[in-house]
């Protein structure tokens, strides 16, 4: 029989955010366009395992979830990069142990489109033109910041993502009226919907796929999820972030309903494996604290003008 990805979860992740070639891509950003001085030096560095990238843990983590009985977690690399470039991407893999098996290579192509044959649960990239098509077909996709690799790693047993709550887990309606009627008319908004469940936002798949892997997996891997909600929201517009879960029978492990309060510091003390905000500022904030951190361009925080 065909090897089939239908009940697994899939992750398609860029090779720049597997592993660390932003010294490579300063290279390809000074040819111009021409592709060739890269290429070469991709094949001088043939047998030199590249130095692990922002996602390199959680994929790491990821895989745990494979054993001899079960193949639950697929990675695939989904990547510009040409194919010989593309050899020192699965050498890299080979000697950090990582098991990879499967990638597209389109050489400067926008990738995105095969997203759809991997039926893939999420999309990591730098390439922020790649996250937001991905997004527009209805992946879960961020564009990860390369300068945010975890610099220690606490909880070897537990994945640890962190998700914002408006225009990540939960659609962006309520945030709409927030940044164009205020504070005052988005807790009125929330308060009168509190029994009506928010619309899904871009990352609702991949965090019912998270809860589907957990379950399936139970008590025979080690390996264990745990999620947070770490929210600008405040009473009394928390409950309808919580109804909404409840709705979807979806449960998250922890919830920061922080009114404003400057997430970086939350995120410190929780130290997600990832953390999905929909702005930039919280983003930028989050990788000043080292937390591997991607931006999901989606929502009227990110309407292009």
């Amino acid at each position: 029989m065909p090897f089939s990805l239908d009940d697994k979860l899939v992750v398609a992740i860029s090779s720049r955010a597997l592993f660390d070639f932003e010294e490579e891509n300063r290279a390809f950003d000074a040819g111009n366009g021409d592709d060739r001085p890269y290429m070469q030096l991709q094949l001088e560095r043939l047998d030199a395992p590249a130095k692990p990238g922002v996602a390199y843990p959680l994929i790491q983590k990821l895989q745990q979830f494979n054993d001899k009985d079960a193949h639950r977690v697929e990675v695939v690399i989904l990547s510009r990069n040409d194919p010989v470039s593309g050899l020192r991407v699965f050498r890299s893999a080979s000697k950090h142990d990582l098991h990879l098996q499967r990638g597209v290579f389109t050489r400067g192509r926008p990738p995105f489109k095969y997203l759809n044959a991997l039926n893939a649960n999420l999309f990591l990239s730098a390439n922020p033109d790649d996250v937001r098509a991905a997004l527009l077909a209805g992946y879960p996709a961020a564009r990860v910041f390369p300068e945010s690799i975890k610099q220690a790693e606490s909880f070897p047993n537990e994945i640890r993502i962190a998700f914002d709550g408006d225009a990540v887990l939960f659609s962006d309606e309520a945030e709409r009226i927030f940044q164009k009627e205020g504070l005052d008319a988005f807790q009125h908004h929330e308060t009168n919907r509190v029994a009506l469940p928010l619309p899904g936002g871009p990352f609702k798949p991949l965090l019912e796929a998270l809860h589907r892997l957990q379950s399936v997996a139970g008590a025979s891997v080690p390996m264990r999820i745990r999620t947070a909600l770490v929210t600008a929201r405040s009473a009394p517009a928390h409950e309808r972030a919580i109804r909404t879960l409840m709705a979807w029978n979806i449960n998250v492990d922890e919830a920061m309903f922080l009114g404003g309060l400057d997430k970086s510091r939350f995120l410190r003390e929780f130290e997600p494996d990832f953390f999905f905000d929909d702005q930039t500022r919280h983003c930028e904030s989050a990788v000043s604290v080292f937390s591997p951190t991607g931006h999901v361009i989606s929502g009227i925080s990110n309407d292009e003008p």
